[in-house]
């Protein structure tokens, strides 16, 4: 295991190195976030290459992990498209000047690089654990990945949808996943590293990979994800009204919606002369 992540570590450094050079000669670091789900491919085949056979376990995590990191980049890669760089880096290389080259490397590709070797903690840990049968917990894991995964996918796809339609431009989603949650894709990429976790459960040591689930829930939570894109939007009163009623992150029925049903049913009960 210590070996595998050693190795890990070094393409995982190489690889943020050529894609940190890539950005600087583009004058975008947006190209990290189409990088990040590449990174994890990488490392997912790497280790399970390293090892001299392997079993369905080991497959089955990379085979997801592949896709999942195949549709994110091209998700992304396509969002990107013609746009300039995204508003959060065009900040940071406004705000941090003449330090923007040493301070993009540090704090954004390394650290970035650090983050992916950190959740890929439980691939790592099955490709280089011994062969075992599928177990329950390979179920659990395959449940909660599925159920991510189309929480991921439908959300950017209902998103990307309907910031087409020239008619919705300057409004905010509510539709679709996004009426139960303002942030359904940040919440299915969550459910995804734990059902991977999942997996993890059944090899030796397995309880450790929880530190891959735990960063990536708090990493879009607190981080990158909900608290800094919500940010953009601090002032407009159609979103405060919509994250009024609607959950930040685990979808439920809006609040709004369940207030009303409340108050229809008891106005019902009411009329009856139930009371």
């Amino acid at each position: 295991m210590v070996e595998y992540f050693i190795i890990s570590s070094a393409m995982v450094f190489v690889y943020m190195s050529i894609v940190f050079i890539a950005a600087l000669l583009r004058k975008d670091n947006s190209i990290v976030d189409i990088a990040w789900g590449v990174g994890f491919i990488l490392i997912a085949l790497l280790t399970l290459f390293l090892k001299d056979g392997s079993n369905p376990r080991q497959v089955l995590v990379t085979g997801l992990v592949f896709l999942w990191g195949v549709r994110l980049a091209v998700h992304v890669a396509g969002r990107n498209k013609g746009k300039g760089e995204d508003f959060r880096y065009a900040q940071w290389r406004k705000n941090w000047g003449k330090w923007f080259v040493p301070r993009s490397y540090l704090q954004v590709f390394l650290l970035q690089g650090i983050f992916m070797l950190v959740v890929s903690y439980p691939v790592i840990l099955v490709n280089s654990g011994e062969s075992s049968k599928i177990a329950v917990f390979d179920m659990v894991g395959i449940l909660l990945w599925c159920i991510g995964f189309y929480f991921e996918a439908a959300g950017d796809y209902q998103l990307r949808k309907f910031k087409k339609n020239l008619e919705n431009r300057g409004k905010i989603m509510t539709s679709g996943l996004w009426k139960y949650s303002r942030h359904p894709n940040y919440f299915g990429e969550a459910v995804m590293w734990w059902g991977i976790f999942a997996f993890a459960l059944s090899v030796e040591q397995g309880w450790t990979a929880v530190v891959s689930p735990l960063l990536i829930t708090f990493l879009l939570l607190k981080v990158s994800g909900v608290t800094m894109l919500e940010k953009k939007y601090a002032g407009n009163k159609e979103f405060a009204e919509y994250a009024q009623r609607t959950y930040a992150f685990f979808p439920w029925f809006p609040k709004a919606g369940l207030m009303e049903k409340f108050f229809k049913r008891h106005h019902t009960h009411r009329s009856d002369g139930r009371d």
